[in-house]
Order: structure tokens, then C-alpha cells, then sequence
């Protein structure tokens, strides 16, 4: 039998739990996070969310027993993306848990958890206690049991939607939309449906197996059908949502995939058009083209740390809009602060529909230099190879928001950052042309992967 503290530090990561089900992540411990999670929030009621993988029933309905058997009710919303679980806890103002290893493999699965209004929960803002009261147990409960009540919330959550960005009114398009058997499959018909879209679907039968390709856009492997087809039948646009559905990605009319920092750069635009002056969040991996547009049409851009935790709590300082990251994540204000791929899905669907230009030319204002994308070295020592990098590059502008970023001040800059979780360093490269992107690759991947 696997210590209980080993296995928990295992699968109790910066922002979520997650794992090999039934080897690390199981009922029994569902059951017990299930009623830690009453005792973090102090809740009397909760919502619960779960996406199609098969282990995804067993371990909510786990998770509710312990919840109940602390005292709460508990909403059972069923099926969904973990947007629409962001969805019920602010509509709802509950704290919720959402089921889900997202972009992993089958063999994993996971609980995100956050507080009513869709606050996020990470290690500093209560996984830690949840770890803790899992491994110590807790004091035995004699007040009454929770109820479990089932609630569809995909109606409501496709008309909010809706009511934030209206495409009632765009010309009509050609849409692939590669849902990677997860839960796009599920919502984009409630959301997309019945609008002057004509949608041609790939792989929405809901499958945690994943039998055509990793519900994972991130990885360019992933996005070949998607551009295949949008070729194929000559479509307006493609898009591709990961397995929990709450990231989104785009490939223009020509199959080419746009980078994420030229959507975040788009949607930033429509949203200080509706509300001028207005502060836009942006990571530090994030296209300095991002931080330019937005100061170019009147907002002001933040800059944050990676990470979900940090861009939330910076809207939350700043009062911000919205915010992007590189890896294509969308946060909106008006979603209680909270990601969503859907919304920002909708927002580059307006943006074509509402003018007669291709996609490749709508987002070619928003794309003003060259990226490496992320890549990933193995090494012994990250903090020798991270000093290494920094005393080569001594005499350009750093900082270490986040790792170590350095500026060359010609348009040439990259992060080096470590893993949490693994001996990796990531690199991401920008530059004003791909040439000078490779040139600045190789210099840094040389010094990281001397002694790698």
C-alpha cells in the first residue's frame, strides 16, 4: 500500500489535483478532499462538475458522500466543460469542484476546486489545507447529512454566454471544430447552435479514451485534422478546444494556427473598445506585441507572473477587463474573473463575422513578431544553468518576475523558467523574424544544455 503523504504530494499540484486514477487519485481520497473541501470554504452548499472520462462519475459522486457527510448540499450539475463549472459557482455563488485531468492522457484524472464566485484555489490559497486535512483525517462529524440534487446548468450557462457577446447579427461562416472527443463536443452545439454558423464537427462523441488524437491543441500534432479540414471544405475559420474545453485555439482560413498572444491581443482590442481606458492583463511569455496594441488603443497593460492564480489575482487588484496568456487562456471580468476558451472562441467569431476580410488578415495586425513556442530541456542543475544564461547575458535589461527574462532591446527577448515539477528549464524565444528567433534559440539552448 503507497504512503498516503507520498501519494498526496504527488498529486496535489499549484493549482489542482490530479493523477493516475485508481494508482494515485481514488475514491477514497475523492471522498476525503470531498469533505476537506467543506471545512476549507465553511460551505453549506456546493456545486460539482464533471467531464466524460470514465472515472469522472465515480470520483464526484465519492466526493460528494464526503461532502455530504460534513453537513453540505451538494449541486450535482453532471456533465460539463470547467467553464461551465466556473460558470455555476459564480451564477450560483457557490464553492465547486470540477472533475477533470483536462489535456492529460486517459489514464489521469482530477479535481479543480475553487470558492463561490469562482475564486481560484491553489497551493497558497488552500490546497496546502486540503492536503492536510486529508493526510491527518478529520474529527468525526454528528451533525445532519447533505442532500445531492441534479442541476442542468448548460442552458443557462449557453445563454450568459450569449448575452456577453452577440453573433446573431455576423455574416455567415464556415466552422471546423475539432472538440478532441472531450467536452467541446458537448457544449459548443448548446452554445454555437441556432447561430449563422455552418459548423462541421471533429470528433464531439464524448470518449476519454481519446481515440483520434491527446485533447491537447498546445501540441501541433494535435491541430493537423483540424487544419486538414479547414482546407478541405474550404471553412472561414477552425477551432480547437482542449479536454475540459476551457482553452481555445485558432487555425485561420489557410490552416495556419494563430498564436494565442494574437487572440489575446484581438479580444483585448474589443473589449477597450467597449470600455476605453480599461487595464488588460497579460503573463510575461505573452508577445510583447500584446502590451503595445493595448497601450496603442488606450488601456493599460499589467504584466503578471504565468499561472491562473496570478493573472486572477491581478484582475482582481487592477479591476481589469480581461487578460491572456501565452498557453491560451482567456480571463474575463464579466465571467467572474475566470477562464473561459468558449468566450473568446466567440469573440474571434465576431470580430471575422462582423467585417469581410479572411481571418489570416483580421489577425495579422495583432502579429507582430516571431516566437520560438515553448521548449523544454532536461538538466541536472536548473539553477547552475539559469546563472550560467544570466551572467552571459549580463549587459542586456533582466528581470525575474518569473525565471529569468531578458531583453536585448531590438525586439529580441526570451524567458528561461523552471519546472515546479520537473528538471526542466523552458525556454520561449521572441524576436522581429524568424531568423533572429533561431539565432537567439541556439545561443541560449547552448548555454542550458552545455552540462544538461
Amino acid at each position: 500500500m503507497p504512503d498516503l503523504s507520498v501519494t498526496l504530494d504527488a498529486i496535489i499540484k499549484a493549482y489542482d489535483v490530479r493523477g493516475v486514477v485508481p494508482d494515485q487519485l481514488d475514491e477514497d481520497i475523492a471522498r476525503a478532499a470531498g469533505a476537506a473541501f467543506v471545512e476549507l470554504t465553511g460551505a453549506d452548499r456546493i456545486v460539482t462538475c464533471h467531464d466524460m472520462r470514465e472515472s469522472s462519475v465515480p470520483l464526484a459522486t465519492a466526493f460528494a458522500e464526503g461532502a455530504t457527510g460534513r453537513g453540505a448540499d451538494v449541486v450535482e450539475a453532471g456533465l460539463g466543460s470547467t467553464d461551465l463549472l466556473y460558470f455555476a459557482a459564480g451564477s450560483l455563488d457557490l464553492p465547486g469542484a470540477m472533475f477533470t485531468a483536462s489535456h492529460n492522457p486517459a489514464k489521469y484524472n482530477g479535481i479543480k476546486m475553487c470558492r463561490a464566485g469562482a475564486a481560484p484555489i491553489g497551493q497558497d490559497s488552500g490546497l496546502a489545507d486540503v492536503r492536510r486535512m486529508i493526510a491527518e483525517g478529520l474529527p468525526a462529524y454528528d451533525g445532519r447529512p447533505g442532500t445531492v440534487e441534479q442541476r442542468d446548468l448548460l442552458t443557462e450557462y449557453a445563454a450568459y454566454l450569449n448575452g456577453l457577446v452577440d453573433l446573431r447579427g455576423i455574416r455567415p461562416l464556415k466552422v471546423v471544430v475539432d472538440a478532441g472527443n472531450g467536452m467541446g463536443g458537448y457544449t459548443v452545439p448548446a452554445v454555437l447552435g441556432g447561430l449563422p454558423l455552418e459548423i462541421t464537427p471533429l470528433y464531439f462523441e464524448l470518449d476519454g479514451s481519446f481515440p483520434n488524437h491527446e485533447a491537447n491543441p498546445l501540441e501541433p500534432k494535435n491541430l493537423v485534422d483540424l487544419q486538414a479540414t479547414v482546407r478541405e471544405v474550404g471553412a472561414d475559420i477552425g477551432l480547437a478546444f482542449d479536454g475540459d474545453a476551457d482553452r481555445c485555439f485558432v487555425v485561420d482560413e489557410r490552416g495556419d494556427a494563430v498564436p494565442p498572444s494574437a487572440v489575446t491581443a484581438l479580444v483585448a482590442s474589443r473589449e477597450l473598445a467597449k470600455e476605453p481606458g480599461s487595464s488588460i492583463i497579460y503573463n510575461l511569455i505573452t508577445s510583447h506585441a500584446v502590451p503595445e496594441i493595448v497601450t496603442e488603443r488606450g488601456g493599460t497593460a499589467v504584466r503578471t507572473r504565468v499561472g491562473h492564480s496570478f493573472i486572477k489575482a491581478e484582475m482582481a487588484r487592477t479591476g481589469a477587463i480581461f487578460g491572456g496568456e501565452h498557453s491560451a487562456h482567456y480571463y474575463f471580468r464579466d465571467f467572474w474573473r475566470a477562464d473561459t476558451g468558449m468566450l473568446a472562441a466567440m469573440h474571434v467569431l465576431a470580430a471575422l463575422g462582423g467585417q469581410d476580410r479572411p481571418l489570416s488578415e483580421v489577425v495579422a495586425e495583432f502579429s507582430r513578431y516571431a516566437a520560438s513556442g515553448e521548449i523544454n530541456s532536461t538538466v541536472d542543475d536548473q539553477a547552475a544553468r539559469l546563472a550560467a544564461v544570466r551572467e552571459h547575458f549580463a549587459s542586456a535589461q533582466l528581470d525575474e518576475l518569473d525565471g529569468l527574462t531578458v531583453d536585448l532591446g531590438d525586439g529580441r527577448w526570451f524567458n528561461l523558467r523552471a519546472s515546479n515539477t520537473e528538471p526542466l528549464l523552458r525556454l520561449n524565444v521572441e524576436a522581429p523574424d524568424q531568423a533572429a528567433v533561431d539565432a537567439l534559440r541556439d545561443e541560449v539552448l547552448a548555454l542550458v544544455r552545455s552540462s544538461a
